[in-house]
């Protein structure tokens, strides 16, 4: 019996690089679906989960190497993976929102503090590409999800999670070479 399905597994494998067809079929795709959600990926985010776990098949059957074994117990290992990357970038987002946080609204800062601090970041703010000023402007002052930033700005969300980080980066350095923080 587990032959028979290793060799459906590789055959839907096969047929996806032949064909174009779909490399998972409806059991797999399930499968990779119940993986993700018990990883904790929000609902929301499990379509394009799956669509990884397919995109990183056809991928491996693009560039001629060897079908897994089983394609169903390489998709779960994948969708695992998927998972923890999802909660390592939940975590760096949220560390850096706090951070950034922590820039926008120090513990009882006096009036001239504040001055000081929000001419600092505007000055930081000018000196950054439009484009990285762009997103994290929506991201932290406008209070936009990642996701939703990516969709209005046209671009895929790792360009905005790198555009994020340079500009957090290059802002954080100019306020401390202005001894703001």
């Amino acid at each position: 019996m587990l032959r028979g399905g290793a060799r459906r597994d590789q055959g839907a494998y096969a047929g996806a690089d032949r064909t174009g067809g779909d490399p998972l079929d409806a059991a797999q795709e399930r499968r990779v679906r119940a993986v993700l959600a018990l990883g904790g990926v929000p609902q929301a985010d499990l379509p394009d989960g799956v669509q990884q776990v397919r995109l990183r098949l056809l991928e491996r059957a693009a560039s001629g190497r060897e079908a897994p074994r089983d394609v169903s117990a390489w998709a779960a290992v994948v969708a695992s993976n998927l998972a923890m990357d999802w909660h390592r970038a939940k975590r760096r987002q949220e560390r850096l929102g706090e951070r950034l946080a922590s820039l926008r609204a120090p513990e009882h800062p006096s009036g001239e503090e504040t001055s000081v601090l929000s001419l600092a970041v505007a000055r930081g703010l000018d000196e950054l590409p439009d484009a990285q000023r762009q997103v994290l402007i929506l991201r932290f002052f406008a209070d936009l999800p990642v996701r939703d930033i990516a969709g209005e700005l046209g671009v895929p969300e790792g360009t905005v999670k790198s555009r994020l980080h340079t500009a957090v980066r290059a802002l954080r350095r100019r306020l401390h070479e202005d001894e703001v923080v």
